[in-house]
This record gives structure tokens, sequence and C-alpha cells, in this order.
């Protein structure tokens, strides 16, 4: 099993966040080193769950990887901050 830091801003996405809702995609990743880290991670890897810009930034909790990497599905839509109009669904970003 393998470990990994995954980073969020507490306001977007907490730790609370996710203890309530079990289960969520890391969206909005356009960092290419991130996303290719992403996509290294494999059913049970554990997760760092790291909260940023928060008064003391670190480590919030645990989590699980339940779901290998795939394409973003804010790439494509249009309202999103995170669209991207060079990503196609035959070649994702």
């Amino acid at each position: 099993m393998r470990h990994w830091l995954m980073k969020t801003e507490p306001e977007s996405f907490s730790i609370d966040d996710l203890k309530r809702i079990k289960k969520d995609a890391w969206s909005g990743v356009r960092n290419y080193q991130a996303r290719n880290f992403m996509k290294e991670m494999r059913l049970g890897d554990a997760v760092l769950f790291y909260h940023s810009s928060t008064q003391p930034p670190g480590i919030a909790g645990l989590a699980t990887i339940v779901v290998e990497a795939h394409p973003d599905a804010t790439q494509f839509d249009k309202k999103s901050q995170y669209f991207d109009p060079k990503a196609t669904k035959a070649k994702p970003i």
C-alpha cells in the first residue's frame, strides 16, 4: 500500500465535508505533476488529507482511495471554473 498527500483548502472541501458525504471525486486538479501522481493511485492506498490556506495548515485526517483515476468531468463543463476548451472526450486533459 502506498501513501499520498492530498491538499485542499478547507473552505472548498474539508475533511468534515468528506466525513459527511463519505466519497467524492478529487476534481479541478490542473497541475500536471499532481495529475500524474493521481494516475498512480490504486484502490486501498492511504491518503493524508492536508488542509492548506488555514491556520494552522496541516494533516486534517486520513482517507482511502476508493476509485482509480478517471478523466475529470469539470474540464468539459463550460460553467465550471475548471473548464478546458482544449479537452475532448476522446482526448481528455
